[in-house]
């Protein structure tokens, strides 16, 4: 028979083991899940692809391949640079819409492309199909001509147009072609476009004596006084062509200049964080790119988030639309 002392002894042993035992089985269960949890792999972990929606061998292009080298660098992967041109960058814009929203594809060009290529060209996207990651500087936008001609300054081009109608320009989209024709029609002037491929096209056509004057989206900055600006097309004047007026000082009317960054709708936030940040990184920091900028393309160095890019949509699509309606483009 057991006593009391043995039976007492026994349950305290027992009660000992089971407490054990328990804790031994949880440490083992959340070892076993903590070593058969899936592992998340870091972002990136396959190289990127960064989309050029115009032609190789443009300032566009040629700027994007020395930023593609500098993110590189940021990123810990390579990223690869694939031109889809077509459709003043719509052509682009529709590919990257319908990439899979996991950061690995995005694309740089011109904010034209998800403002005004929906209301123009019928497009299957709006603005809102797309995560914006930032711009990276501006395109500098002008009106331009030669030293040789018998106008230097905007006033002069419109009161020698007054004298001498059916003046030609070169336009190299729908979208400079619909300003330039703005302003011609708030003048009461004649001027005829005459479409040229990209800035390639246009500087020998003008430098020819072909053309009377010109759109340009930057290059002209670097023929020095080969060429005159005598207005600008951005929302306001042109840091190196600071007396010539903008032209929505007088027709309210200005052509998107910021060169932007997007991808599709749905990127995580914390990946389009991370793109962010190497995107500044990279556009304000990689020396190649700042020299490119500064000294080659005479772009300005300014980096803008996605946040403050998407506060100037809905007024640049309102500005375009009032525009467009005017005109009957």
């Amino acid at each position: 028979m057991i006593s009391k002392r043995d039976l007492c002894r026994l349950f305290f042993l027992n009660s000992v083991c089971w407490k054990t035992l328990t804790v031994v089985a949880a440490v083992t269960i959340l070892t076993t899940a903590w070593v058969s949890a899936p592992a998340y792999a870091a972002f990136p972990d396959k190289p990127l692809t960064v989309v050029v929606p115009y032609k190789a061998g443009g300032s566009t292009d040629s700027m994007i391949r020395v930023l593609a080298k500098a993110l590189a660098k940021e990123v810990g992967q390579p990223v690869v640079v694939q031109n889809r041109p077509g459709a003043g960058g719509a052509v682009g814009g529709m590919y990257i819409k319908n990439q899979p929203p996991d950061g690995y594809t995005f694309l740089v060009g011109s904010v034209s492309i998800p403002t005004w290529s929906p209301i123009h060209d019928k497009i299957d996207f709006t603005v809102d199909d797309f995560t914006y990651l930032g711009s990276i500087t501006e395109y500098q936008q002008a009106v331009i001509t030669t030293p040789d001609k018998p106008f230097k300054t905007l006033d002069e081009l419109i009161a020698y147009s007054r004298k001498n109608p059916g003046l030609t320009f070169a336009e190299q989209n729908s979208i400079s072609k619909l300003v330039i024709l703005y302003v011609a029609k708030q003048e009461g002037l004649d001027w005829r476009a005459v479409p040229t491929k990209g800035g390639g096209g246009m500087v020998p056509m003008l430098l020819g004596g072909h053309l009377d004057f010109a759109w340009s989206g930057g290059v002209h900055q670097r023929y020095g006084d080969k060429m005159v600006v005598l207005a600008s097309c951005n929302p306001g004047r042109l840091p190196a062509s600071p007396d010539a007026p903008a032209l929505s000082e007088k027709y309210k009317i200005s052509i998107p200049s910021l060169v932007v960054v997007m991808g599709p709708k749905g990127i995580p936030a914390d990946r389009v964080k991370f793109l962010e940040n190497a995107l500044k990184s990279a556009s304000s920091n990689d020396p190649a790119f700042v020299k490119l900028l500064k000294e080659n393309l005479k772009f300005p160095q300014k980096f803008r988030t996605g946040t403050e890019v998407e506060a100037q949509l809905p007024g640049l699509i309102k500005q375009l639309k009032a525009a467009k309606e005017t005109m009957g483009f």
